[in-house]
């Protein structure tokens, strides 16, 4: 039977696993609505604002999904790890509470005009309004991400009798690894917006939409991508130096090095066992993870033997990683030959629109895998050297976990495919409405505003 702590885990990770599908979305979203917002604003090109409203209905759908599912988060810190807060609860609790009191109400206070607003206020307030509710998603990732930082990389504290407290909230905010994971984050959300919007572009034209909208947008999102993908990995390779210096076990966990060696070969593939502390069936590239983490052919990378029984469980954190890079490698190919189909062609060939068509969630599936490979990297630790997870956990009996974690199973399967569904039937309807264009009808304008206002323009 599985226990307790175990069972927590697991219920946490599927909490944080459907959260973070949908700030990831959100976070760089909304910037792209600001932007077709303003292109709007100086152009008075119609399509613009067909693109805004058709977007800024996924954004409410899916920051409404993340607002819901990080309110069940918040539960579980009592719940199913009292012990968090019980010792860390001074740095945690005024983190979180920063966040509620700067994003969430910069979020909520603008949100409604930017949603509902667009046809009530002048256009400057409504820009506005956007460009504050994009801020405020911002602000959201800079103070959790500021928290998880601190887990991984705690400074800024000290202990008292068995219960931290903080001496220093600068080093605590702006700790070692903060900057690398914030960038990498927000980054990956540029992604994943990107391709989310390419997806569902496509889609649109596959099915025979021939109006300006959904060609413009996925242009526009095949742009930003083949711009942030290979930012991102310069970025990674950043991150990964600073976790090099600050976590070598979660580095050695990654690479599946067994041994402390110099010359480490990239392994491509392998089979970690960890009972006899091995790899099988290695296919690798010689000396390149040490070039790779020290930028020395013959850098050293300290082994998991050197941590006994301080290091994450190897395979989980393999396997995610490079799970994370092979999509990661893969947006960087489908961005790039999309911008160079367009500037040769003017447009994509039928295969392309439908790779990306099935690479909608790649952004998903990579954020999904970096955010295992920081997570399980840092057991069996909640707090690096501070606090383990085994000391946080409830007392709880397993019976009560299970039927919890049941239910927010339940939950949340049954969402994501709603959400899904729902996202491609919006797709679906758009390819269904004429466009109406100012050469085709003097008052366009006019019947635009009447349209949108009705929910009937895509």
């Amino acid at each position: 039977m599985i226990e307790t702590l175990m069972l927590s885990r697991i219920q946490f990770a599927a909490n944080i696993s459907f959260h973070i599908l949908f700030p990831s979305i959100t976070i760089a979203l909304c910037w792209l609505l600001m932007y077709f917002k303003i292109r709007f604003d100086f152009s008075q090109d119609p399509v613009w604002m067909r693109a805004y409203r058709f977007w800024v209905k996924v954004f409410a759908l899916s920051f409404a999904l993340g607002v819901v599912s990080g309110i069940t988060m918040s539960f579980q810190f009592g719940t199913n790890w009292p012990g968090f807060m019980e010792k860390v609860g001074n740095i945690a609790g005024p983190l979180l509470g920063y966040e509620v009191l700067t994003a969430f109400f910069l979020e909520a206070t603008f949100l409604g005009i930017m949603l509902f607003g667009i046809n009530r206020v002048p256009p400057w307030l409504h820009t506005t309004a956007t460009a504050l509710v994009a801020l405020g998603t911002t602000m959201s990732a800079f103070w959790i991400i500021a928290l998880n930082s601190w887990m991984q990389t705690p400074v800024g504290f000290e202990m008292r009798d068995g219960v931290a407290h903080a001496v220093d909230w600068w080093a605590i905010i702006f700790n070692p690894s903060f900057p690398y994971r914030l960038v990498h984050v927000l980054l990956a959300s540029g992604l994943t917006a990107s391709f989310l919007m390419a997806g569902i572009s496509a889609y649109r034209i596959l099915k025979g939409d021939d109006k300006r909208g959904p060609r413009l947008t996925l242009k526009t999102s095949l742009i930003f991508a083949a711009i942030l993908a290979p930012t991102q990995a310069l970025v990674g390779d950043f991150h990964g130096l600073n976790t090099l210096e600050h976590q070598p076990q979660k580095i050695a966990a990654m690479e599946g090095v067994w041994h402390t060696e110099k010359g480490a070969p990239l392994l491509l593939f392998a089979i970690p066992d960890e009972e006899n502390r091995t790899n099988h069936f290695e296919i690798g590239i010689p000396k390149m993870a040490s070039f790779i983490l020290t930028h020395d052919l013959e850098g050293e990378i300290k082994g998991l033997n050197e941590f006994p029984g301080e290091h994450p469980p190897v395979a989980p954190v393999f396997y995610s990683f490079r799970i994370m890079v092979g999509v990661g490698m893969l947006m960087i190919a489908a961005a790039w030959l999309g911008v160079w189909q367009l500037a040769r062609k003017k447009e994509l060939s039928p295969w392309l629109l439908k790779g990306l068509v099935l690479m909608t969630f790649a952004g998903w599936v990579a954020t999904l895998a970096g955010w295992y490979v920081t997570e399980i990297g840092r057991q069996p630790y909640l707090v690096s050297g501070v606090l383990t997870t085994a000391e946080a956990v409830t007392t709880v009996p397993p019976s009560k976990v299970w039927f919890s974690f049941t239910l927010y199973m339940i939950t949340y399967v049954v969402l994501l495919v709603a959400y899904i569904r729902t996202l491609f039937l919006m797709a679906r309807r758009a390819v269904e409405i004429e466009e109406i264009t100012p050469e085709e009808n003097p008052n366009f304008h006019q019947l635009d505003e009447n349209l949108a206002t009705s929910g009937e323009k895509a």
